[in-house]
């Protein structure tokens, strides 16, 4: 029964640079966000800007980069968590990545962990650059494989002074095998990707797969995943449901965070769950983080791995515990 879980939420998962910044003006703060622009390797990246509700001009205040799960849009989870955060005290950032939503990017709707990280670094620059941001107290968030991109940037980059994750997925080699098929399904993956870059390099054409689906068994996310199939919850216009480029494979699959434990210095924080994704991985990753100002937050929870994983998305018990955590450890270590 374990094992087709995992197949399942397989499916589910296979659901520097000079920066210059704009929109840093007085602009009308309304209900407490702006929009913004920001650079990240020549590309502009459009993002969401969270104020807290006595934002005052004359203050500085500490400011947080929140990413969010990977094909995912600023108006998802990283959305949420951005705006919780802002309403306990923080500037917080949540953006379109690269090659999806609102920003620049080709081919569209490319999953790059490695291009991910570095924009993440990218974002804190921008906030760097704002006036109403204390330059010296900018921490990183990430849900999901958001914890990845996070997780890896901060462990490349001194000025995110404090780090929280709550639902990490990390993998390494021997988890992929797992997830997507075994040695074979791996590669075969990846032969895809290779082909499909080529493709892309030669014609301009992009192969794409679904996002998800509950009929198409090459769809990136093959199954009856609610939130991402749920119009109340995940499934919304922003967001793209039937295109995941195949070239995207190759650097999925060859990523792996789990290398960057040994560099990360800052004060960590991790949340996670037993219903969680890969809850062993969270617990080597913890175990092997070089801060020795960290802490492992585990929550209690009858479902099995990997169903917990989704509550942390959008539901109100997962986010509002990770966000009170979060925000008293980012008060605490920035």
């Amino acid at each position: 029964m374990k094992v087709k879980i995992i197949s399942a939420f397989a499916t589910l998962l296979m659901l520097s640079c000079k920066v210059e910044y704009r929109n840093n003006d007085k602009k009308q703060i309304k209900q407490n966000m702006k929009t913004v622009t920001f650079r990240s390797e020549g590309l502009d990246l459009k993002g969401n800007l969270y104020y807290p509700s006595n934002y005052s001009e004359t203050e500085k205040y500490p400011a947080i980069v929140v990413s969010g799960s990977w094909t995912t849009v600023k108006e998802q989870m990283a959305g949420l968590y951005a705006k919780r955060l802002a309403e306990n005290g923080f500037i917080s950032l949540a953006f379109d990545f690269r090659n999806f939503g609102e920003s620049e990017g080709e081919p569209r709707f490319y999953e790059s962990p490695e291009l991910k990280k570095i924009d993440v670094k990218n974002a804190v620059t921008f906030l760097r650059s704002l006036e109403e941001v204390d330059s010296t107290k900018i921490g990183a968030f990430g849900v999901c494989a958001g914890a990845m991109y996070t997780l890896t940037a901060a462990a490349e980059d001194s000025r995110i002074k404090s780090v929280v994750t709550a639902a990490s997925w990390l993998h390494d080699s021997e988890a992929i095998k797992l997830f997507y098929g075994g040695e074979e399904g791996v590669n075969t993956k990846i032969t895809a990707a290779k082909e499909a870059k080529q493709k892309y390099a030669q014609t301009g054409e992009v192969a794409y797969i679904p996002t998800i689906s509950q009929t198409d068994e090459n769809a990136a996310m093959y199954g009856p995943f609610d939130y991402y199939l749920n119009t109340d919850r995940g499934a919304i216009s922003q967001w793209s449901n039937d295109k995941f480029a195949v070239a995207g494979w190759e650097d999925w699959l060859s990523a792996n965070p789990m290398t960057a434990a040994k560099n990360l210095n800052q004060p960590t924080l991790m949340i996670h769950s037993d219903g969680a994704v890969l809850p062993d991985y969270t617990k080597k990753f913890y175990n092997e983080v070089a801060a020795k100002d960290k802490e492992l937050i585990w929550l209690e929870t009858k479902l099995e791995s990997p169903f917990h994983q989704f509550y942390f998305y959008d539901q109100e018990d997962e986010v509002s515990t990770s966000i009170n955590n979060a925000s008293a450890w980012f008060k605490a270590k920035m």
